[in-house]
C-alpha cells in the first residue's frame, strides 16, 4: 500500500524542519534584518535533532528555540555592529541629508512640517531666524533625532 504525504511526513519531521529554514532563509534574503536568517539556523538546528532522534519532537522544538533566540541574543548585535561600522556605510536617517522636499506647514523656529519622498517629517529651520512658508522647496541639512534640520533650497542662507 502507498504511503500517503501526511504519515512520510510525520515519520520525516527533518523535511518540515528543513523546508521552514529554506523558507525563512529566502525570506531573509527579501528582509535584510538579521532575524530571519537566525530564526532559519533555529529550524536548521531542529531538524538536525530530528535526525537524531525523530521521536523526540519536544526537543527538537526546544532545540530550535534555543538556537534562535541564542542566536538573536548573541550573534545579531554583533554582526549589526560589524554592518555599521563597515566603510560607506549610512543609516537610512543619514541618506536623507541633501535630499530635497517640499515644506507642507509653515517651519520656524517652534517646528513645521515637511515631506520628503513621500515621508512626513517634523522639520526646523537651521538658523532660528529663518521663516520657511509652507510650498517651499527645502534641502535636509542634517537629521536631529527625529527633527529634520532644513534650509530653503533656493534663496539665500543667512
Amino acid at each position: 500500500m502507498p504511503e500517503n504525504l501526511t504519515d512520510w511526513l510525520g515519520d520525516h519531521a527533518w523535511a518540515i524542519w528543513m523546508s521552514i529554514a529554506f523558507l525563512l532563509a529566502v525570506a531573509e534574503i527579501v528582509s535584510l534584518d538579521l532575524v530571519l536568517i537566525m530564526l532559519a539556523v533555529g529550524a536548521f538546528a531542529g531538524g538536525i535533532v530530528a535526525v537524531a532522534a525523530p521521536s523526540l519532537w519536544w526537543l527538537q522544538v526546544l532545540t530550535a528555540a534555543g538556537v534562535s533566540v541564542g542566536m538573536l541574543a548573541l550573534l545579531r548585535p554583533t554582526l549589526l555592529a560589524r554592518v555599521r561600522n563597515m566603510p560607506g556605510y549610512r543609516s537610512s536617517t543619514a541618506k536623507l541629508v541633501g535630499s530635497t522636499g517640499l515644506a507642507i506647514s509653515q517651519v520656524d523656529r517652534a517646528g513645521g512640517e515637511i515631506k520628503i519622498d513621500g515621508q512626513s517629517w517634523s522639520a526646523r529651520p537651521y538658523s532660528t531666524d529663518v521663516v520657511i512658508d509652507a510650498g517651499t522647496e527645502i534641502e535636509v541639512y542634517e537629521i536631529d533625532g527625529a527633527i529634520a534640520v532644513v534650509y530653503p533650497k533656493y534663496g539665500q542662507l543667512p
